[in-house]
């Protein structure tokens, strides 16, 4: 692409930090940046039109992990990393909370509910086992025992006859979310530039070299946000794609269900928005087919995923699907994010483990901090 005079200069000259990505993460990370350095020129290129991999597509959950969910991480991780883990996410919803407000971003603390199946009888008392001393080990991140035992109120179908209840667990609209946060950027005068495919980073030492489809400049630094997509980019740093589809009603008359909702360790979830119900997961059941970068359904999940509908959800009820997405996510071997300076001039915020919501805000934190 030719570029005038007044493109290069007005966006790409004397670049003091440039975000590739322009997804939570990349957009706090700005906005933590400018509120430290004022006067730097903070330029954020996106490959989409909107923000792409999970940032627009997600399910909006303000989620620390089920029950079950942080019994599996003990298994992998000590009690301490755990403890650690779940403080980052509650840290992040207050930090997303304090920047945006309750409102901006359609925030409700309606709890969020693990369903156990019928057969799934080990599970399910293993976690009722466990429970006090959860409880206790977490006690001290939310200042109160979060974990409760509830009866099947919403009457769900094949399921035990309880569900074990975070009580400090939240959901959001996420379009009005990223809308804040995109519109909070703008008014910061931080530049985003749409359709921006960044194919290589190059550290020059005291500065960076950005070459795009498009265009190539200078930056003094440059931060990867680019979470599932990361290893394009970062070629010594581990992050596996992890794509979740989801799927969501059309209006449901009448619809009694509030909250947010967990099944099989946290591979499956639904929650209420809009007098809908919006359901997603299954990666559990091809976990190699869904670690690609592409989005897209296959039938084996979305069959799955309108079983669940059917037959847990809605067991007397005909409801109709209006619309199926998916969206990427980025995992590895640990579920702690990582926030690190990849070499003299390039730094990268990424791994978020499906916690992009809870996690987001202040993994742009630190990075700005480290920056």
């Amino acid at each position: 692409m030719e570029l005038s005079y007044w493109e290069y200069k007005t966006w790409l000259t004397n670049v003091d930090f440039t975000i590739v990505g322009s997804g939570i993460v990349g957009l706090s990370c700005a906005l933590q940046l400018k509120d430290k350095y004022p006067k730097s020129k903070v330029l954020m290129l996106e490959r989409g039109s909107l923000p792409q991999g999970a940032s627009t597509k997600n399910a909006g959950f303000a989620c620390f992990g089920s029950i079950s969910e942080l019994l599996s991480d003990l298994k992998t991780h000590s009690e301490e990393e755990v403890v650690q883990l779940v403080t980052k996410r509650w840290s992040g919803i207050q930090l997303l909370r304090k920047n945006l407000g309750d409102k901006a971003i359609g925030f409700e603390q309606n709890g969020g509910h693990e369903l156990f199946l019928e057969g799934a009888t080990e599970l399910h008392e293993a976690c009722l086992d466990k429970m006090y001393e959860v409880n206790q080990m977490l006690a001290s991140v939310f200042k109160n025992e979060p974990f409760v035992v509830q009866p099947n109120k919403f009457k769900f179908g094949h399921i035990k006859n309880h569900y074990i209840t975070h009580l400090f667990e939240g959901q959001l609209d996420t379009g009005k979310m990223m809308q804040a946060l995109l519109q909070k950027c703008s008014r910061a005068g931080i530049s985003i530039l749409n359709g921006m495919q960044v194919d290589e980073v190059v550290d020059l030492g005291k500065k960076a070299t950005v070459r795009t489809s498009n265009f190539a400049f200078d930056s003094k630094q440059v931060i990867i946000t680019t979470n599932g997509f990361a290893e394009k980019l970062l070629k010594t740093t581990k992050v596996n794609p992890a794509r979740a589809q989801v799927l969501i009603t059309k209006p449901i008359k009448n619809l009694q269900i509030k909250g947010t909702f967990h099944l099989d360790e946290g591979f499956y979830y639904f929650r209420n928005i809009d007098n809908r119900i919006l359901l997603g997961g299954g990666r559990n059941l091809d976990f190699e087919g869904e670690k690609t970068t592409e989005f897209g359904q296959t039938q084996r999940i979305q069959e799955e995923l309108e079983k669940m509908l059917k037959t847990i959800i809605f067991p007397n009820k005909e409801v109709e699907i209006e619309r199926r997405w998916s969206g990427i996510m980025g995992v590895g071997n640990q579920k702690s994010p990582i926030v690190r300076q990849v070499s003299p001039s390039i730094y990268c915020g990424v791994r978020l483990g499906g916690m992009g919501i809870a996690l987001g805000s202040l993994v742009g934190k630190e990075l700005a901090d480290l920056l």
